[in-house]
């Protein structure tokens, strides 16, 4: 069965933006999810600033896409918005949402983001969180939790080229994350 880029592309956006309409806490409820993740929690504390993805949708059948929108924080206020689109060509079926978490190590790492139309190469990888990953919204107020499935003693992740990335699956049926091909744009808060 053939596809075009535009279905594909679609089916991406519809994934992501069929995650919920309370985008804002969307962003805290994900980034609470990485700091609860002992594979990505001492990033926060070591990294100059993060870029947090919470819903990126990503389909195909055959000729996949991926989208999603994101905040940057530097020194925990946020600096821009970023998004990130994505399109792949390959064996693929199916479709699936997660959030993502870009650390930058220092101002160059961060300044290379914001450079206007950053994709990452192929020797970039992710370290994909395999963590009972929860969120609860209600009455009541909300909470988010992710505990590591492996051993709890265990910090899998370091910097590439400046960078770190980690991904949360929240649902669907694909289970293929790339980073090849990945490209990002930013605006500066205020632009």
């Amino acid at each position: 069965m053939k596809i075009s880029m535009f279905t594909a592309a679609a089916v991406a956006a519809s994934l992501a933006l069929g995650t919920g309409a309370a985008q804002a806490g969307r962003y805290e409820d994900s980034t609470q999810l990485f700091k609860n993740a002992n594979q990505s929690a001492a990033f926060f504390k070591d990294s100059y600033a993060y870029a947090i993805f919470p819903a990126i949708g990503e389909g195909g059948v055959g000729i996949g896409a991926a989208h999603g929108r994101g905040h940057v924080y530097a020194h925990g206020a946020r600096v821009g918005d970023a998004t990130v689109t994505q399109l792949s060509i390959g064996g693929q079926l199916g479709g699936e949402v997660y959030s993502e978490i870009i650390f930058f190590k220092d101002k160059q790492a961060l300044d290379e983001f914001e450079s206007g139309s950053f994709q990452f190469g192929a020797g970039a990888s992710v370290i994909a969180i395999t963590a009972a990953a929860a969120a609860d919204a209600n009455t009541q107020g909300s909470s988010a939790g992710a505990s590591d499935s492996k051993t709890d003693a265990v910090t899998a992740g370091q910097y590439y080229k400046g960078m770190a990335v980690f991904t949360i699956y929240t649902g669907g049926l694909m289970f293929n994350v790339s980073l090849e091909g990945e490209k990002f744009s930013f605006k500066p808060v205020g632009a």
